[in-house]
């Protein structure tokens, strides 16, 4: 099992910057890749960025590439998501993720998930 916790989230005005991050704890050397994604009220979680554990290797959702940034502190066993320049249709709930066999843009290549922290951007 592998356990994590996200922090960092808040209420910020359009145009500010946010930094997550997610702790991950227990079996983690079973990592083989983690994400974020983002859940707005009535809507579907969608994927927002994801980083492979071995090579830092990353992939971003087209709506906040060159606005985000995924990176990964492999002693410390955690991935932080930079986000810059956001904007209103940014809040939602985020969840970071963790998956041990495959990577990607699919909730279903993920094992393990958080349990999320509130972004709130302002016009």
């Amino acid at each position: 099992q592998v356990q994590l916790v996200e922090s960092g989230g808040g209420l910020v005005q359009a145009g500010d910057s946010l930094r997550l991050s997610c702790a991950a704890s227990g079996r983690t050397f079973s990592m083989y890749a983690m994400g974020w994604f983002r859940q707005a009220p009535g809507r579907e979680r969608e994927f927002v960025a994801a980083i492979r554990w071995s090579d830092a290797y990353t992939s971003y959702a087209d709506s906040v590439k060159g606005r985000f940034t995924i990176s990964r502190d492999n002693a410390k066993k955690t991935v932080s998501l930079q986000m810059n320049s956001l904007k209103p249709e940014d809040t939602a709930v985020y969840y970071c993720a963790a998956g041990s066999r495959a990577w990607g843009s699919l909730k279903s290549m993920y094992d393990y998930w958080g349990q999320g922290t509130q972004v709130t951007v302002s016009s």
